[in-house]
């Protein structure tokens, strides 16, 4: 089955600090789709966590923080493509929400909510395409590492890799208990 074909995907974001577990949202199609890509190209491998602010959120996403020699270009970089803002009123900066760090967001880069009372003034200006469903504590881990004056942390927080959770493949129903099971005669056996 295609990924793209799952109207709400879950994958597993391993890093450094742990394992969150992350559910796209349908509403945001374009940008779920694009997750999907980047992520079936290993886009996100080898990433860094590059803007860490305790108590606000965690961004990741940008191809250039592989490279330390490349930090001055940290939070800049991306494929050479923007998705288009996708706002559902449905969707808030509640904690672990991803978003979209620019209105028409950088392709790859996106943030994920640690505190929701300092994002909620983001609500309506940046799309809302995912939320973690479990691994909350990880965000905990990685907002509170410690920064440089430009919120990198000092610690390299890394994206090991992402991959997706496929559902569960749909049980057999079992067979009454009572049931009795026809077999064919042995044609071997002597009569």
């Amino acid at each position: 089955m295609e990924l793209t074909t799952i109207e709400q995907p879950e994958f597993d974001i391993i890093t450094t600090h742990g394992t969150m577990r992350v559910r796209l949202y349908d509403k945001t199609p374009q940008h779920r789709d694009n997750f999907v890509k980047l992520v079936s190209d290993k886009y996100y491998d080898g990433i860094r966590f590059h803007r860490v602010i305790e108590g606000f959120m965690i961004q990741t996403g940008d191809p250039y923080s592989r490279d330390t020699a490349m930090i001055n270009k940290w939070g800049t970089g991306g494929p050479d493509y923007t998705v288009p803002a996708e706002f559902v009123a449905d969707y808030h900066h509640k904690k672990g929400a991803l978003a979209n760090p620019k209105k028409a967001s950088s392709g790859s880069q996106f943030y994920i909510v640690h505190d929701p009372e300092n994002c909620a003034h983001l609500d309506g200006q940046y799309s809302i395409f995912g939320e973690v469903v479990s691994g909350l504590e990880i965000i905990d881990k990685i907002a509170t590492v410690d920064t440089d004056r430009y919120d990198r942390p000092y610690e390299d927080v890394f994206i090991e890799r992402i991959v997706p959770v496929l559902p569960e493949p749909a049980e057999l129903p079992e067979a009454p208990a009572d049931s009795t099971v026809n077999t064919p005669a042995d044609s071997t056996s002597e009569k």
